[in-house]
């Protein structure tokens, strides 16, 4: 299910202009025929902003208009997730992606992304504290992105090993550059692989019989 949204123009200052604001749900009902222990909500959270860095030469200082931007999108983004899955305490695993049209830089896109005024404010609304799984890509419109998540606190546990997968039909234009923010209220469909606290001892040496 997504939903579109009016875009508040006072969300952003100057020329980051916001063309609109896409948000999606999705939950696991049954997998492999069984309703899982714990059926989690997935959520994606989606600003799709006009880029003003295309054409700009490649040591165009990016932090600095970045920090003016970043932590507006994060807390634009955090609100929306977090209208579909009641409160923080409800979210359990996280992540974030970037998408930039064919005319800009990847490093557009990762300029609002990779930065604490991003990431250390989407923890913080969402009561994490690891460090947030991320995709990043340059791409025509219509190009979905799959968006790796981790456990908000135990960021190696493999049971919140999960990706959720963004796709807006027209997003992202040339001249622009889509921001996500993505939560899980649970772990993976019947998740059974196991976790680091409970793996055997392995490494090359003490598998060599495999290798006969």
């Amino acid at each position: 299910m997504g939903t579109a949204r009016q875009a508040d123009p006072t969300s952003t200052a100057g020329v980051w202009q916001i063309r609109k604001l896409v948000t999606s749900v999705d939950e696991y009902v049954t997998e492999g025929g069984a309703t899982p222990a714990q059926a989690a909500l997935r959520v994606t959270a989606a600003a799709v902003l006009r880029n003003p860095w295309i054409g700009t030469p490649t040591d165009t200082d990016l932090q600095t208009p970045a920090r003016q931007v970043a932590p507006r999108l994060a807390k634009l983004l955090a609100d929306r997730v977090l209208e579909q899955v009641g409160d923080a305490t409800r979210i359990e695993a996280f992540g974030k992606a970037a998408l930039v049209g064919s005319a800009g830089e990847i490093e557009h896109g990762a300029a609002l992304l990779h930065t604490p005024y991003y990431a250390n404010l989407l923890r913080e609304f969402f009561d994490g504290s690891a460090v947030i799984s991320f995709s990043d890509d340059r791409a025509p419109a219509g190009t979905p992105i799959l968006i790796p998540m981790c456990h908000k606190i135990k960021g190696t546990q493999r049971s919140h090993y999960q990706t959720v997968i963004a796709h807006i039909s027209d997003v992202p234009r040339a001249d622009e550059i889509a921001i996500f923010a993505a939560a899980s209220t649970g772990p993976r469909p019947h998740h059974r692989v196991g976790d680091r606290t409970t793996d055997p001892t392995v490494n090359s040496a003490n598998l060599e019989e495999l290798y006969r």
